[in-house]
């Protein structure tokens, strides 16, 4: 019973809770890390299964994952990097496209139904990814002064506030830009599992009460959410990816 007294099971933190599957050495397995265990699987073997025997004249699958990668390379890869410089970012950012994009549809997956990337710690591992290979590529292409310069956004026409600016963009670079890239996917797939759940739960509640239309409201409710999460769910995935391919962008760019 609620503390309201209503007996309305309403969602909280504790539906992103899950009792461990098993324990190895201290270790709690659960339903989360079994889910996107299965997510890498499946990028890798549709990936493996479309392309490891390419064909000239590609069947149904081939042309499925054709359209997916090409739809990462020139829509978001080229268009942010451009051909010479993001061709071989294509592969890390169609994997992290695809493993976003099917850890997010767990959400309205039968069975499943939750979204992996609503848990903090994988798009904070994902957007720490990210973050080293930025830092990484920077310091490689500008050497230690250009880094630095890159990371500060140096720029001596800006006279008296450089000192401020470059402290700003100092932190904003190292710090803030890893924390919002993982908030900004974690927040949209946490407040949207939180509203499909709280539909789901308020049509089944008021199904077993004496307001079955209002069931009726809610459950149509729940199916336009879950039409809206799965748009959310692939614009997350582009985002992210989007802003990945711009971080490494800034980290190609010449610094004066």
């Amino acid at each position: 019973m609620s503390d309201n007294g209503c007996g309305f099971p309403a969602p909280g933190l504790h539906s992103f809770l899950f009792k461990p599957i098993a324990t190895v050495g201290g270790f709690e397995f659960n339903k989360v890390m079994l889910l996107a265990l299965i997510t890498s699987a499946l990028v890798v073997t549709f990936f493996w299964a479309a392309f490891g025997n390419a064909k000239v004249v590609p069947g149904k699958l081939q042309l499925v994952a054709e359209a997916g990668y090409d739809f990462v390379r020139r829509g978001i890869v080229y268009e942010t990097l451009g051909k010479r410089e993001g061709e071989k970012y294509v592969p890390f950012m169609v994997s992290l496209f695809f493993f976003i994009w099917i850890m997010n549809i767990w959400s309205v997956i039968p069975l499943a139904q939750f979204p992996v990337s609503s848990v903090f710690a994988f798009p904070v591992v994902l957007a720490a990814i990210v973050w080293i290979m930025w830092v990484s590529l920077t310091f490689k292409r500008h050497g230690f002064v250009g880094f630095f310069k890159n990371i500060t956004g140096y720029d001596k026409s800006l006279g008296a506030v450089l000192p401020l600016v470059m402290v700003i963009e100092f932190f904003s670079n190292l710090f803030v830009r890893p924390f919002t890239h993982a908030v900004r996917l974690f927040a949209n797939m946490f407040a949207g599992h939180l509203m499909l759940v709280m539909f789901t739960v308020a049509s089944w509640y008021l199904l077993n009460s004496y307001m079955i239309p209002a069931a009726g409201v809610s459950f149509v409710m729940t199916m336009v959410m879950i039409l809206f999460e799965l748009f959310v769910q692939a614009v997350q995935a582009y985002v992210f990816v989007l802003l990945a391919c711009s971080y490494l962008q800034g980290a190609l760019a010449e610094h004066h």
